[in-house]
């Protein structure tokens, strides 16, 4: 992942919505959830969800695929690794850190 690409996946997560409908996509795993689902777990309005979806997939975050009449939204578990390996990679400079603590909070 580039900076900017970075930049674009921060800015979408800086949003309080949008960090709520990503945490759910994440918990759902793979199988994913149907838009309308999202909005009802959420509480939210079904055009402000939407909205929502499309910023968080043009950064790369959630994927969106079409069964049916539904479309199913997934978090792109690969653009998150791309995003946090991002973040660290110059962790510390060379220092001798013991990132282990980190790693194991995100599994």
């Amino acid at each position: 992942m580039d900076k900017l690409s970075a930049i674009d996946a921060l800015s979408a997560l800086a949003h309080d919505a949008r960090m709520d409908i990503f945490r759910l996509l994440v918990r759902a795993g793979g199988g994913g959830l149907p838009a309308g689902a999202i909005s009802d777990r959420l509480g939210a309005r079904q055009n402000t969800t939407s909205t929502n979806l499309a910023i968080l997939t043009r950064a790369g975050l959630i994927t969106a695929r079409r069964e049916g009449r539904s479309i199913i939204y997934t978090a792109d578990f690969d653009g998150l690794r791309g995003l946090i390996g991002f973040l660290m990679k110059d962790c510390c400079a060379g220092a001798d850190v013991d990132v282990a603590p980190l790693l194991a909070a995100i599994r």
